[in-house]
């Protein structure tokens, strides 16, 4: 039960779809009609006490068990295997394990595979047709862009960068020979959560000017309150940048 909550706790996080399925014994397996059935039943139990819809795949669980399968549906509608859960009451017999109990008599144990991701390679990918390459702040290879105006606040885009660094914050800092125009669709165009544009007029402030990736902007904003803003964002693990609608 545990295993299911911390794949649903997953799946809820990143805000992903999936189909859950019950497989049950194949022709080909190992065991008795009575493991199997006690098995099935408390993957049965375990779906339904927690109240999940699931279909019942028969004659798809693995050779030694049965197992809870979530499928991940992609931007063509084709489901890709994702997080799975065996329950296996057979392994441990096969190699004699034993556990001793509180009433210390040998026990056998149950074994659980668990999978929660499934494929990392194949969940990535699920994952980056799930959110278009727009990745949430928490999620993204670069979080924040800092663009200056001129070369004569590179200095103080800098510093900017390096705050945010010590809050924990993957930043970079666009000092191409570009004009700002070309700097923010730049920035569009890598799908960035934030970027933050520093003029002089941020310069003498201390403060910036923050444009997100649906092209809202907010100016006149203290470090401070972006900073803040920025750590809430990741660590309740938001999935769309809200720093100009919180406004």
């Amino acid at each position: 039960e545990s295993v299911i909550e911390m794949i649903f706790e997953v799946v809820e996080t990143l805000d992903l779809e999936v189909e859950v399925a019950l497989a049950t014994r194949p022709d080909k397996s190992v065991g008795g009609d009575e493991i199997w059935e006690s098995a099935e039943e408390q993957l049965r139990d375990v779906l339904e006490s927690g109240g999940y819809d699931y279909d019942v795949e028969p004659g798809d669980g693995a050779f030694y068990g049965p197992k809870i399968d979530f499928g991940f549906e992609d931007a063509l509608g084709r489901v890709w295997d994702g997080p799975t859960v065996q329950l296996d009451f057979n392994m441990p017999d096969r190699f004699d394990l034993t556990y001793t109990g509180e009433d210390n008599e040998d026990h056998q144990p149950v074994m659980i595979h668990r999978a929660l991701y499934g494929s990392y390679e194949r969940f990535f990918m699920v994952l980056i047709e799930h959110f278009d390459g727009d990745f949430p702040l928490w999620l993204a290879p670069e979080q924040v862009r800092i663009l200056p105006v001129s070369d004569e606040t590179l200095g103080y885009a800098h510093r900017v960068k390096n705050e945010l660094e010590d809050a924990g914050f993957r930043v970079e800092v666009e000092d191409r020979d570009w004009t700002v125009g070309r700097k923010i669709r730049a920035g569009h165009d890598d799908r960035l959560p934030y970027m933050v544009i520093v003029g002089d007029d941020e310069q003498e402030a201390g403060t910036v000017s923050v444009r997100d990736r649906f092209e809202n902007q907010r100016g006149d904003v203290g470090l401070d309150a972006f900073v803040d803003h920025l750590v809430a964002e990741r660590d309740e693990k938001r999935t769309e940048p809200d720093f100009v609608d919180d406004e």
